[in-house]
């Protein structure tokens, strides 16, 4: 396979996986209700992407750093939204 068409691969890789988080974390913000997410859940999660994103800073794979750079804010968002109503 050619570097060209495995980045390509990442890329659709991560563009799918980021999107797909996009409607849940919409609907928490907009509703402030975090009653179903786990603290637990969430928290590891966060610290998840974040040690993606250190992976991908060091492979320097853009895909795997625009993936989790943009995912990991609505993470926060939701994260800080857990701890501040429960």
């Amino acid at each position: 396979m050619s570097p060209a068409l495995i980045e390509t691969l990442g890329f659709v890789a991560a563009t799918l996986t980021t999107l797909c988080w996009v409607p849940q974390a919409a609907q928490t913000i907009r509703t402030r209700d975090t009653r179903a997410i786990s603290l637990w859940t969430q928290g590891f999660f966060a610290l998840g992407i974040i040690l993606w994103l250190a992976y991908g800073l060091l492979l320097m794979s853009w895909p795997l750093i625009l993936a989790n750079a943009i995912t990991l804010c609505p993470i926060l968002i939701i994260l800080g939204m857990k701890l501040r109503y429960g």
